[in-house]
């Protein structure tokens, strides 16, 4: 088990990753502190998947987590399409039926959305309430677990009301992902590769060189992969919890992503596979504007393909694409902020691109994606959207 520490504004937190520590749950809502109930709030697919193991492990160890020491459980539906202010309004109006108070601890069992709904009621509620994330997915167990950042989407744009309210703790076991869908478990491999391209060039190389071993959950690469990735998270967002800098570069892939998931209301895309789409976009625009190297953009592009198939780009209008990216909460008056690699391990933030590259490069972009999923020489297809 390897225990890595997030400072946050309201203190240091902890993440806890290793094989078995979600059975160390109990423990981690004993050093909270004095509580009044505990609460778990997660899905029906997550709670029919692990819902047991969770009870048992808050079951464990006896009683000591408060006065009354009350259970209760609040299940919701976690589609990314229900990510949205009445789910939250939901959440809080069963946690009141059923007795919450401003002592009670809300443990998220779940996914990205799980964690980030879950979060912002939990910020919301009697104006904050204790909060635990047991991530079940290896996006949230490498990246939206971690940082303190709660929200829902809005029709115009995704993640556009929310709070920064960090956990009292994350507990990060790769055993829950076992049951993990495939395509879920893909999603969360292409945030993987968003930290090697960020600021982890070994990582890369590790990917490439293990990309099928790890679409295998093989679990010696898992188990260097996982804490690699929340230790890199956890270093970024304790220097900069607040998204005004160094943080920022965290939305690699996020721009064209997020745009993509509310042009198609959050129905076509898993939000991991609309960032693989976007690793790639970023790429292409930074060959574009001579900040890349086509053999780095080839590299990116090929390991991104590896993971597997993204659904497709047929009828999104990029005229849409644009209006959604610049109502994107990164942007500055009305102007996209991009983040775009300058070699594999740094990249650099707050680029401006012209609406007409982002037009002809997303017209590239398919060619692109098929000819690094054929294995052949995509630097080609590089240098045309170039």
């Amino acid at each position: 088990m390897k225990i890595i520490p997030v400072r946050s504004a309201g203190g240091v937190y902890s993440v806890e990753c290793g094989r078995g520590v979600a059975r160390r749950l109990r423990r981690a809502i004993v050093a909270v502190g004095e509580s009044s109930g505990v609460f778990v709030v997660s899905s029906p697919s997550v709670w029919k998947g692990c819902g047991r193991r969770i009870e048992r492990a808050l079951a464990g160890g006896g009683r000591g987590a408060g006065r009354g020491d009350s259970f209760g459980r609040v299940i919701f539906d976690d589609r990314e399409s229900a990510k949205r202010l009445a789910t939250v309004e939901g959440i809080c109006r069963d946690l009141s039926r059923a007795g919450a108070d401003r002592g009670s601890v809300l443990v998220a069992v779940g996914g990205g959305v799980v964690g980030d709904v879950v979060g912002f009621a939990a910020a919301s509620y009697l104006r904050g309430v204790h909060l635990i994330h047991v991530p079940t997915t290896l996006v949230a167990q490498v990246d939206s677990a971690i940082g303190g950042k709660t929200g829902v989407n809005l029709p115009e744009g995704k993640n556009l009301v929310g709070a920064f309210y960090p956990p009292h703790g994350v507990v990060a076991d790769p055993d829950l992902l076992a049951s993990l869908p495939e395509r879920q478990f893909r999603s969360g491999l292409y945030e993987v590769i968003k930290y090697g391209i960020l600021g982890d060039a070994k990582l890369f190389d590790y990917l490439v060189a293990r990309i099928d071993a790890l679409l295998d959950r093989d679990a010696v690469t898992l188990d260097w992969v996982v804490p690699r990735c929340i230790a890199a998270k956890a270093a970024i967002v304790s220097r900069d919890e607040r998204d005004s800098g160094e943080r920022e570069g965290l939305n690699l892939g996020h721009t064209l992503g997020h745009a993509l998931e509310s042009a198609t209301a959050y129905r076509r895309y898993l939000h991991g596979e609309a960032v693989g789409w976007g690793t790639i976009f970023a790429a292409l625009l930074a060959v574009a504007t001579d900040r890349l190297s086509i053999t780095d953009a080839s590299r990116i592009a090929r390991l991104v393909a590896q993971v597997g198939p993204l659904p497709d780009l047929r009828g999104i209008r990029v005229s849409d694409l644009l209006v959604r990216m610049r109502g994107d909460k990164k942007s500055r008056a009305g102007h996209m902020r991009w983040v775009l690699p300058l070699r594999v391990g740094r990249v650099e933030r707050g680029c401006e691109i012209s609406d007409a590259l982002v037009r002809a490069t997303f017209a590239e972009l398919p060619q692109v994606f098929r000819e690094a999923a054929a294995g052949g020489h995509n630097a080609r297809a590089v240098r045309r959207a170039r």
